[in-house]
């Protein structure tokens, strides 16, 4: 698996390739990453990768050539077919089935846009996919890209420390998509808190009951949405719906 990023900015991505638990997955080389720039491949004296939006308007836009060049490179260095990404507001928010297909893929080739935009003749010839973080608009793809390559590093095999650990995580189809419940450790008493009893407990269906509850008590508080799409899918036993319940109705 190899993903090449096309950035004005590589440097952006060295405290993440070699800092935390992702570390191994990088050094080891699954995935495989790699970075070209595309203001090695502008044209002048000055290298220049924008220009002025035709039409008027405030900001600079990146210019189809020097990333059409860039792109061809890199290519031709992979020698195989892998979809064009670019990291964009116009996209499909991120999301963990996506980060699930890219995880078993060959990889892909992340376009991290900057200023106002890219020329869109550029984004009509080659991208293939847009992909956004949320409703808001950073000042370039770089963190965008890099949080699908962390998600995605995270999911590869020897990464994490227990081969189960990403199963419990919100979103996983392992917990219905839902939200995951919450974690305590040591000391049992911190600041008069105490742990629930029943983690304590040692009773392995109890616990495991109370933290469906908290799961389904936490989507339902902060994502009804996906509550919502879990209770269509069928995903929602007479004991969740129960707990669902008693929870809106404490004294019924």
């Amino acid at each position: 698996m190899r993903f090449d990023v096309i950035t004005l900015f590589p440097e952006l991505f060295v405290p993440m390739l070699q800092v935390g638990v992702t570390r191994r997955a990088f050094e080891a080389g699954t995935p495989e990453v790699c970075f070209s720039n595309p203001r090695d491949f502008a044209q002048g004296n000055y290298n220049r990768i924008d220009d002025r939006p035709f039409g008027g308007g405030p900001g600079m836009v990146m210019m189809a050539e020097p990333l059409h060049q860039c792109l061809q490179h890199v290519q031709a260095q992979r020698g195989d077919d892998v979809p064009v990404v670019l990291f964009s507001p116009l996209g499909a928010a991120l999301n963990h089935s996506a980060v699930q297909r890219w995880s078993s893929s060959q990889g892909a080739i992340l376009v991290c846009g900057r200023y106002e935009g890219v020329d869109q003749r550029f984004i009509d010839a080659h991208v293939d996919e847009q992909i956004s973080l949320g409703d808001f608009v950073m000042s370039g793809g770089e963190i965008a890209a890099m949080a699908l390559l962390d998600a995605v590093a995270r999911l590869q095999p020897g990464v994490l420390g227990d081969a189960q650990s990403h199963q419990q995580d919100s979103f996983h189809p392992q917990i219905d998509g839902l939200l995951d419940c919450p974690h305590y450790t040591r000391p049992e008493s911190w600041r008069d808190q105490r742990v629930p009893d029943v983690l304590l407990s040692g009773h392995h269906a109890n616990v495991h009951r109370w933290r469906r509850d908290q799961s389904l008590l936490l989507t339902q508080k902060l994502r009804p949405d996906l509550l919502a799409r879990a209770r269509a899918a069928g995903q929602l036993d007479a004991r969740d719906e129960h707990c669902l319940r008693c929870s809106l109705n404490p004294s019924g």
